[in-house]
């Protein structure tokens, strides 16, 4: 493509070392897709006729057909998907087809696919949020009167609605949907005219070539154009946060499905055994998410500092951007083809969960709070329950052992009306505040979920409505 300048040929190794075609050449479809709208717009401003923008579509549909049927076999000479493309367009259609690459680089030329390309990939992965936000409403409905234990440090904290549990991780994945959308608006503009930096002394009509790929507009600086990654830094840190959500998921349940806790109940089909010890049922699918997390995290890292001292404007390196995007993307469709199902399949032993708070001490906040309510400073009502149960250790007992003699003695402030408070339920229900564990508030949580579902379904069906090409 450059040899009008150079007077010796690339060397082998040169060409084995700068190729793409490992990276890019499943991005064929998105680009034959740019070229598409690229020769339009060429007709439109009378570069093409229109029988030579006729012979290019035909050419660059039998393209696409040939590779579709794995007979068109790319070749590392011609570097990447962009330059094998239109070497046999022209192979096909001769002096015709060498006019398709008027007015365009290849560098607005693959930011325009990698757009095109990210922008699909990125509406699956909102479809799988969905997926993943619809089981954890349905679980939260499912357990909203399920009673485990809430932890701080890890430690037992207070009592709470195991819906409230999922309705949390809601929360969490609900933020990422968020997140997802605006690395979806970040790329939404075109790049098609920007050239190599500077634009062209050409006519291009790039509002229209927006308009075809379904854009919102053209990118609004044709240096900024070629040498920002931002969308798919965008990407990355949705990725990188969701993944860590997911991996926090997935450490509690290695955890609560534990022989030492045992009240979540991980699906045999979503687990596998030890070769050697027969009575293991190990939570891999759980372990895996955790490990691969590091893997995302690190491609956001790769590209951080692939970009961070690069010279305006395009620079060979960031042909690489698109190795840890690939891996990335496939990491997370992996993620969101698991989960779901997994958790669709999970369950809690209720009954087993709330063994674990027999000895009533998940209940001391509720004491501490009660004195509040009888006009005692909190401080100082705290520091009375917390003596109240280091005595409780000393004769080893828990709050529901003792007798009313004993509370009298350990706390003469407690009356009668403190007792019917002592019950994990009521500890449950009475935590009405707004966002509270109370069931009531778990309902309300779960009713605002659906509501946010429906709107983010509502909101990537406009989107694949806009962009469809």
């Amino acid at each position: 493509m450059w040899k009008g300048r150079f007077t010796e040929s690339t060397a082998a190794v040169v060409s084995d070392f700068t190729q793409s075609l490992d990276l890019d050449w499943e991005l064929a479809p998105w680009d034959i897709a740019g070229s598409v709208a690229h020769a339009k717009m060429l007709e439109r401003i009378g570069i093409l006729t229109s029988a030579e923008a006729g012979k290019i579509e035909e050419g660059l549909a039998r393209i696409r057909a040939e590779i579709a049927e794995s007979t068109l076999v790319p070749t590392r000479e011609l570097e990447d998907v962009h330059m094998n493309i239109e070497s046999r367009l022209i192979e096909l259609l001769g002096p015709v087809g060498a006019k398709l690459h008027t007015g365009r680089s290849r560098n607005d030329q693959v930011a325009t696919t990698m757009r095109l390309f990210l922008r699909d990939r990125l509406l699956n992965i909102a479809e799988g949020m969905e997926r993943l936000l619809a089981e954890l409403l349905r679980n939260a409905a499912k357990h909203k009167d399920t009673i485990v234990a809430g932890y701080t440090h890890l430690q037992q904290a207070q009592p709470v609605s195991m819906g409230h549990y999922w309705m949390a991780h809601f929360a969490a994945f609900s933020r990422d949907v968020s997140r997802l959308f605006f690395a979806l608006d970040s790329l939404n503009e075109c790049p098609l005219g920007a050239g190599a930096l500077a634009g062209s002394t050409l006519p291009l009509d790039r509002s229209y070539t927006s308009s075809l790929l379904g854009f919102t507009g053209p990118t609004r600086n044709s240096l900024d154009t070629v040498a920002q990654r931002d969308y798919m830094v965008d990407y990355h840190s949705f990725a990188a946060l969701f993944t860590v959500h997911c991996s926090r998921l997935a450490e509690d349940f290695v955890i609560y499905s534990s022989r030492e806790f045992g009240w979540l109940l991980l699906p045999d089909a979503f687990c596998t055994g030890s070769s050697m010890m027969p009575q293991k049922k190990n939570p891999d699918v759980m372990e895996l998410i955790r490990g691969k997390t590091g893997q995302i995290i690190g491609h956001l890292l790769d590209l951080l500092i692939t970009l961070k001292a690069l010279p305006m404007t395009y620079d060979r390196d960031l042909q690489e951007d698109k190795r840890g995007l690939r891996a990335s993307l496939n990491t997370v469709d992996q993620i969101l083809a698991v989960l779901p199902p997994l958790l669709a399949a999970v369950d809690v032993d209720g009954k087993h969960a709330v063994e674990g708070l027999e000895d009533g001490f998940a209940l001391a906040t509720d004491v501490a709070e009660y004195l509040v309510l009888k006009g005692v400073p909190f401080r100082d009502a705290h520091a009375m329950t917390g003596r109240l149960v280091k005595e409780c250790i000393a004769r080893s007992k828990g709050l529901f052992d003792l007798s009313r003699e004993e509370w009298d003695e350990l706390l003469p402030e407690a009356g009668d009306d403190l007792f019917p408070m002592l019950a994990l339920e009521k500890a449950v229900e009475r935590r009405k505040t707004y966002g509270g564990t109370s069931p009531t508030e778990v309902v309300r949580q779960i009713e605002h979920g659906e509501a946010l579902l429906s709107a983010q379904r509502a909101r990537r069906a406009e989107f694949v409505r806009t962009v469809k090409l």
